[in-house]
């Protein structure tokens, strides 16, 4: 199955990746507004691609920060008030590393990617997102649309963050690769849609950044990534569910 951005052709396996955010907010209420924002790209404070980087997945990596970006540029007035505020894109670690950027004074995870609320930002290690060569190019666009999912969790209300914020993070990614499909910044074909259920279901519960206890086992992993997918963002949020995930 192949999904097609502006920038490549990308085989989409999605799996999910492990965060360290913690939700929070004041962001305002969701009210609805016909209007909508142009594409733009978030503030970044890219380092240098660490060694041992592929650079076809880096070029991914960034095309997925743009189409994930631009869709909430795009789309966030159509279910929130206020105006829309990317996360800082950090990109690129390497968890191995000694100098890896820090968290709460932690440095950040290997083999892993994290949306940290201090400093606001997101940021993928490149060993995980080297799995893109084992699984498909299209890894990373999940990977990235997850832990934008925190970052937005961080700029909507307590009252819209789920108490099962991991789902919540693969439904709002979900709304995201679909809402960018309907947008025509990236492309589905037939087929596609059986793959990322049978890739969820494979690798949901295997690796240590898609643990259950915190992440939810495959069933509850597609069903929030198909609400969002179905329903959009607001579908993601608990006052729009009529029934739990």
């Amino acid at each position: 199955m192949w999904l097609r951005s502006s920038t490549a052709f990308v085989l989409l396996v999605l799996v999910t990746s492990c965060s360290v955010t913690v939700p929070g907010s004041a962001g305002p209420d969701p009210s609805p507004s016909a209007g909508s924002n142009p594409p733009s790209t978030g503030p970044r404070s890219t380092p240098a691609v660490p060694a041992g980087v592929d650079p076809e997945v880096a070029k991914d990596i960034d095309s997925a920060e743009t189409v994930v970006n631009d869709f909430w540029t795009r789309h966030w007035n159509e279910t929130f008030t206020g105006e829309y505020s990317p996360p800082t894109v950090k990109g690129v670690y390497d968890g191995r590393d000694p100098g890896a950027p820090t968290c709460a004074g932690e440095p950040l995870p290997p083999d892993n990617a994290v949306y940290c609320p201090d400093g606001d930002y997101v940021a993928w290690d490149v060993q995980l997102m080297n799995r893109s060569q084992e699984v498909g190019d299209a890894w990373v666009y999940l990977v990235i649309a997850h832990e934008w999912g925190h970052a937005i969790q961080r700029r909507i209300a307590l009252s819209l963050n789920d108490v099962q914020s991991e789902l919540q993070a693969d439904c709002l990614a979900g709304a995201t690769i679909f809402g960018a499909i309907e947008d025509r910044s990236l492309q589905l074909e037939e087929g596609d849609v059986k793959e990322i259920a049978n890739s969820l279901t494979l690798v949901a519960d295997e690796t240590p950044w898609t643990n259950s206890t915190d992440h939810g086992d495959p069933f509850e992993r597609i069903d929030a990534f198909d609400t969002g997918r179905n329903g959009g963002v607001r579908a993601c949020l608990p006052i729009n569910q009529t029934s739990g995930r």
